[in-house]
């Protein structure tokens, strides 16, 4: 794989495979401790697929019981796990929150980035199809013509967004407005520093 990578609006930007892992790491902490499902990185994670073919083929060439061979073994399967664990999370979100998700995705305008890769878009679609099928199937054909429908929307748990999250700054922000925690406090305006740990929702 070469330096270059698409990433963030089909912009090709120049990155080493360190970068792009790193890029995936903190993509992968940003999902895992969200409580919503963020902006998908379906980009990101079709590099870091050619990174780990690459890494794979060159690992062929290398003599069987060579200590290096071992490492880049151990650091493939990092990865893996890695990339694993940040699709795990992401379709956890879509299988809790799956109405909302799709009523979001379909809401967003034009021109703002997306928030399902195709493909986790179809799972959620035929994973909304299929819960109202089983729930047709074991309950609702049972029940009185008058409540033989559901509203998915109110029958599904939205995500929390009051949950507070810890948060690292990687570059200073001024003047960021923070919500009151109760409803006698006011808004206020804090500087987030470089390097700085918060926990904020």
């Amino acid at each position: 794989m070469s330096d270059h990578s698409e990433l963030s609006g089909g912009e090709e930007e120049l990155m080493t495979p360190a970068e792009l892992i790193s890029r995936l790491e903190e993509a992968w902490l940003n999902e895992k401790f969200s409580p919503e499902l963020l902006e998908n990185k379906s980009e990101l994670v079709e590099c870091v697929m050619e990174q780990l073919t690459h890494m794979e083929e060159n690992l062929q060439r290398v003599r069987k019981g060579d200590l290096k061979a071992s490492v880049h073994r151990m650091e493939i399967d990092r990865i893996r796990f890695v990339l694993s664990s940040f699709l795990r999370s992401r379709l956890k979100k879509i299988e809790k929150f799956f109405p909302h998700v799709l009523e979001k995705e379909k809401s967003r305008a034009d021109g703002d980035p997306s928030f399902l890769s195709p493909e986790e878009f179809a799972f959620a679609k035929e994973y909304l199809a299929n819960t109202e099928v089983y729930l047709r199937a074991v309950a609702l054909k049972h029940m009185p013509p008058n409540l033989q429908s559901v509203d998915m929307m109110k029958a599904v748990p939205e995500p929390c967004l009051d949950s507070f999250v810890f948060l690292r700054v990687k570059e200073k922000q001024e003047n960021i407005l923070v919500e009151p925690e109760t409803d006698e406090q006011r808004e206020y305006v804090v500087d987030l520093d470089q390097g700085s740990q918060h926990i904020m929702r």
